[in-house]
């Protein structure tokens, strides 16, 4: 059985998908009940805080993926994730299922360069501080042969159903209504995103792949383009003119007064006044997969969008 704690999600249901197409039999595990029409795929209300719920909710797992995301607020990161990643590696413990964590770039910190799997923690925000303490302490435990864990790391995303993703709701969404663009930071600087059904593919194939336990593994993206030709590319395949408006550090703290979520990315400025090349060339040679291109990625949004819309 394939257990997904945090079910729900962009990247969770991407990897439902994926798992249900391979007719394998999941469990979905969250807060809010989750309806599903396959006699192969359950889901089971439990809260990530209470280590209890979750080993009923995982009981009889094979592998276990952590999809979870918080409230985008330091404060809650700081009091959650310790908790939740201790319940985790108890149940990952008790069950002796592999577990996969669905992780980001944040304990890199501002990188000079590709971000690789070798690339040391620095962060440079509270967030990043957060998340490697949360990855240090799984790797420990994996070291110490108490648990298989591996960790699969994405960019920034595209091409959810829930536009929780920056270049879906200020760019994609906004050409899709023939609106004017907009984009955080410099547009000249390079910036990788994941395209959403590449992540879950590649979890899919994680989690079938046992070789793959106990390394860090960055999920296929494509070589990261700038601001001003992911504009250009989304207007010519939206047929309108690439328009947009830069928002800058001021702008971000003026709007985080009136919305917490947007207050919370003021930290994470750096990703996006600097080259953002996240590198995951590990992943596309050890299973031959090539990540989708930024055109066809888009392309493919644009046809869902228009028929949602009409």
């Amino acid at each position: 059985m394939h257990t997904i704690l945090g079910a729900g999600g962009p990247t969770a249901n991407a990897l439902t998908r994926e798992l249900i197409n391979a007719n394998e039999t999941i469990r979905l595990v969250s807060r809010k009940p989750i309806s599903t029409d396959k006699p192969n795929v359950s889901w089971v209300k439990a809260d990530l805080l209470n280590e209890a719920e979750l080993l009923a909710a995982a009981e009889g797992s094979k592998v276990i993926y952590l999809c979870a995301g918080l409230v985008y607020d330091a404060k809650i990161w700081q009091q959650q994730w310790p908790v939740i990643i201790q319940n985790v590696i108890n149940l990952t413990k008790r069950t002796g299922a592999r577990l996969i964590f669905f992780d980001n770039v944040y304990m890199y910190g501002l990188v000079k360069g590709p971000m690789t799997e070798d690339t040391p923690y620095q962060p440079c925000s509270l967030k990043g501080k957060v998340r490697a303490k949360v990855a240090q302490q799984l790797m420990d435990e994996s070291k110490a042969g108490h648990i298989n864990v591996t960790i699969a790391r994405a960019a920034d995303f595209y091409g959810t159903d829930s536009m929780n993703s920056f270049l879906d709701m200020m760019v994609l969404d906004k050409f899709a209504k023939k609106d004017k663009a907009q984009w955080i930071g410099d547009p000249n600087t390079l910036h990788s995103f994941t395209y959403i059904e590449d992540a879950g593919k590649a979890l899919f194939l994680l989690g079938q792949t046992p070789d793959s336990g106990n390394q860090i593994w960055h999920l296929p993206t494509a070589a990261p383009l700038n601001g001003k030709a992911f504009i250009e590319t989304a207007a010519k395949i939206y047929e309108t003119k690439p328009q947009y408006l830069t928002i800058n550090k001021l702008m971000l703290r003026l709007v985080g007064l009136f919305k917490k979520v947007v207050a919370g990315t003021v930290e994470m400025y750096y990703q996006y006044d600097h080259d953002y090349h996240f590198d995951s060339t590990k992943f596309e040679n050890a299973f031959n997969f090539k990540p989708t291109s930024y055109y066809d990625g888009i392309l493919k949004l644009s046809k869902t969008m228009y028929k949602k819309q009409n």
